[in-house]
């Protein structure tokens, strides 16, 4: 199994969008967005016995105007597994094996730079201690409510370079 999870339980409805333009502003029709996640418990489908094979993981492809919506889950922080090497140096280390809740996110376009990614939630109590130390400002979501009050949403633009363009 993928780590143990948080053993937080209560669902929050997410709703993930946004748009993909290249860096002269254009939409790009053709880019997709696949996404995978943990579970509101802090367990990843096809690593914890019980879960549907591919509860959290999809691709979504964007609109002809560049426009993404994914409505999912928010997931939960998790702990890495700490058995084996892993465990061991984590436990010499006198670390904790905790990851902060965050979504993975790959998106990509033909002819434009691939993108992937862990976008991180804010408030989360091991963001500041990540055991991967990959939380980052920039990465931080910025989530809202919404409007309908069912749950939460995030809206995430992405602006893509073209292959043999510098970032």
């Amino acid at each position: 199994m993928a780590g143990r999870g948080s053993g937080r339980s209560r669902i929050v409805v997410l709703l993930f969008h946004g748009n993909f333009t290249d860096t002269d502003g254009n939409p790009i029709k053709d880019a997709q967005v696949e996404i995978w996640h943990a579970d509101a418990a802090g367990f990843y489908s096809q690593y914890a016995p019980g879960l549907p094979e591919w509860l959290f993981r999809g691709t979504v492809k964007a609109d002809e105007n560049g426009y993404f919506e994914i409505n999912t889950m928010q997931p939960a922080p998790y702990q890495i597994p700490t058995d084996g090497a892993c465990g061991q140096l984590i436990g010499a280390a006198g670390c904790h094996a905790w990851r902060p809740a965050h979504i993975h996110i790959k998106v990509s376009a033909p002819g434009y730079q691939l993108v992937t990614q862990q976008l991180y939630f804010p408030g989360d109590p091991h963001n500041e201690d990540d055991i991967a130390s990959a939380v980052k400002p920039e990465l931080m979501l910025d989530v809202k409510e919404r409007q309908d009050g069912e749950g939460n949403q995030v809206e995430y633009n992405y602006v893509l370079a073209k292959e043999n363009e510098s970032k």
